[in-house]
């Protein structure tokens, strides 16, 4: 969209945020800060799936936080809304002068200096300035900056054991006893040292504070380490860090449609011995997207690189992940991707036990080899790998938002989401459609959360585009998730999941909200082939029981007579449906 959405002065912290962010870049590389101009303040079109809007932080970190909330919509949002910026500034105006308040008052009672933490054993000095070690006068204690931190050198012993899954939800920062959790992770720990020394790396996300990502990189001894990033959301710090930081290069991904955005969450990392890893996510590069929100990411074992005279094809993994990831990056035709194309394809990738489907902007015919992206593309590999359904099962979407589905279940979700996700090795012909089941918070659920209302920030899903589709009241189930102790952490996690009294069939775990942008839909006006028309970049990870335990099913239960671990879902089962005087949480709660 060409219209911007303006965030005014007088709620926006976002100069504060990215000042104190990158103090610690400033005393290293100067010139970040010497452009003797401020910091431009942050604007984003409210669009199709996520915006930047102000939110709560966390309470270590007040002065601090981003004041922006990323939002998921698959619908187009109407230009008027930025006319209700008033509404939006009256809500927050109050918090806003609370919290500068807070701080001034903070600040005058500090009598004592930031900690200076010793650089840690093993790592490199920190760069010279002007002759000058800097690990004498920049400050290292991170607990300043993030207000969760996990122990360092100990994520590779927690990747171990969460096999064979690796699959984390984030911390929660109001909730300490994730903090403890052995699946629950911090950004951090993906640059923790026991997974490898960092060669360089790459971070494709929709939206990114710089100034937030590099003082991770900053504190895990990385700051000057090549670094790629791929981006969908343009903001001027982004632009800057690109021209003045020479070891990074970022680029924003450009699609053709104006319904379309960057969405995919992917890391790569390459260490020094040559190995790498993938990481595959739901979370934005930014701070309240790591604070009180339900996220989700699987972290690949470490990779090690093919000997030199293996053969071509030698180190493709069972789910022909390294093919899927090559073929996805393939199409972005961006130039600065291509090294590391052509650095996984030297890659053992014989360790990974999920599947990629992904999702690419563009129109798509079926290949000899099926079809690649979209929904199509899943349901290509149930049929191929999936234990038989009994057709009692339904099939489980949860998201952060919801677009536009059509005036019945028959528009789309029935005719040809479900058609994909039905699949398995049943013939089609001898089967009925399964029930299908929607988690979405309700209005109750985001009043309840560590945020209050702001904890639906989040969830973009408009009033309007709910009363063109009031058939998915009959759908809709609480979000509830007392055993993995987030029920208050609003989901921006993306699952999609069958299962019955014998366990898990399959688990889908993506950024593609149940939209048609994310997961495609069949042009039924084409005289021949009806190609499948996707709006944006999705990438989500396929857990089959097939790959990763050899049985049909993974177990939902823990039993001491099991062989295997019992799947770490990410909500309660059975789930609740909505009262009847339940509605979904709109973001228009939030405008009014």
């Amino acid at each position: 969209m060409k219209d911007n959405y303006q965030i005014p002065d007088e709620l926006s912290t976002s100069r504060e945020v990215v000042e104190e962010q990158l103090k610690i870049l400033a005393q290293i590389y100067p010139e970040l800060l010497n452009n003797n101009r401020p910091l431009a303040k942050t604007s984003k079109n409210i669009g199709d799936t996520e915006t930047r809007t102000p939110s709560s932080s966390s309470p270590k970190s007040t002065p601090k936080a981003n004041p922006h909330i990323s939002t998921s919509s698959s619908s187009v949002c109407s230009t008027k809304n930025a006319s209700k910026g008033d509404a939006v500034a009256d809500l927050f105006a109050e918090r806003r002068a609370k919290m500068t308040k807070q701080f001034e008052e903070k600040k005058k009672s500090e009598t004592k200096p930031l900690n200076c933490a010793p650089v840690q054993s093993g790592s490199r000095d920190p760069p010279q300035q002007g002759g000058v070690s800097l690990k004498k006068i920049i400050p290292r204690n991170i607990n300043d900056y993030y207000p969760v931190v996990a122990p360092r050198g100990q994520m590779a012993k927690k990747l171990e054991a969460a096999a064979p899954y690796n699959f984390f939800l984030t911390t929660i920062t109001d909730a300490k006893v994730t903090h403890e959790e052995p699946l629950s992770i911090t950004f951090q720990e993906l640059l923790d040292s026991s997974l490898g020394e960092l060669e360089s790396s790459v971070q494709m996300n929709f939206m990114v504070d710089i100034g937030w990502l590099l003082g991770h990189y900053f504190f895990a001894g990385y700051e000057d380490r090549p670094l790629l990033i791929l981006y969908g959301d343009e903001t001027p710090e982004l632009k800057m860090v690109s021209s003045k930081k020479p070891n990074v290069t970022a680029v924003k991904v450009h699609i053709a449609t104006p319904f379309g955005v960057h969405h995919t969450k992917m890391g790569l990392y390459l260490y020094m011995d040559g190995s790498m890893r993938i990481v595959v996510s739901t979370a934005n590069l930014y701070e309240d997207d790591w604070h009180n929100r339900t996220q989700g990411l699987w972290v690949s074992p470490r990779l090690p690189p093919v000997s030199e005279d293996a053969d071509t094809g030698f180190g493709e993994s069972r789910t022909g992940f390294r093919g899927s990831l090559i073929s996805y990056l393939n199409s972005y035709k961006i130039a600065p991707l291509q090294p590391w194309v052509a650095r996984i394809q030297k890659i053992d990738f014989t360790a990974v036990n999920v599947l990629l489907v992904a999702s690419v902007p563009g129109g798509h015919l079926n290949t000899p080899k099926g079809p690649l992206w979209g929904h199509p593309r899943l349901g290509y590999l149930l049929g191929q790998h999936s234990a038989p359904v009994d057709d009692t099962c339904p099939v489980v979407a949860q998201s952060s938002s919801i677009g536009s589905l059509g005036p019945n279940p028959q528009s789309w979700v029935l005719s040809e989401l479900m058609a994909s996700f039905r699949r398995d090795s049943v013939p089609i012909g001898l089967r009925r459609v399964p029930a299908f089941k929607m988690i979405f918070p309700s209005f109750s659920n985001v009043r309840n959360s560590h945020d209050n209302l702001l904890g639906g920030g989040c969830l973009p899903y408009m009033k309007a585009t709910n009363d063109k589709q009031l058939w998915l009241k009959e759908h809709l189930h609480q979000w509830r998730s007392e055993s993995r102790h987030r029920t208050k952490a609003v989901p921006h996690i993306k699952t999609y999941c069958r299962w019955s009294h014998r366990g898990l069939y399959w688990f889908l775990l993506t950024s593609a909200n149940l939209s048609k942008a994310a997961w495609g839909v069949y042009n039924k006006s084409a005289k021949f082939e009806a190609p499948l028309r996707i709006n944006s970049y999705e990438a989500g990870v396929l857990f089959l029981p097939k790959f990763m335990i050899g049985e049909n099913f993974f177990p939902m239960e823990s039993k001491s007579e099991q062989q295997h671990a019992r799947f770490p879902m990410p909500y309660d089962v059975p789930i609740i449906p909505y009262a009847s005087e339940d509605t979904p949480f709109f973001m228009d709660y939030l405008r009014q």
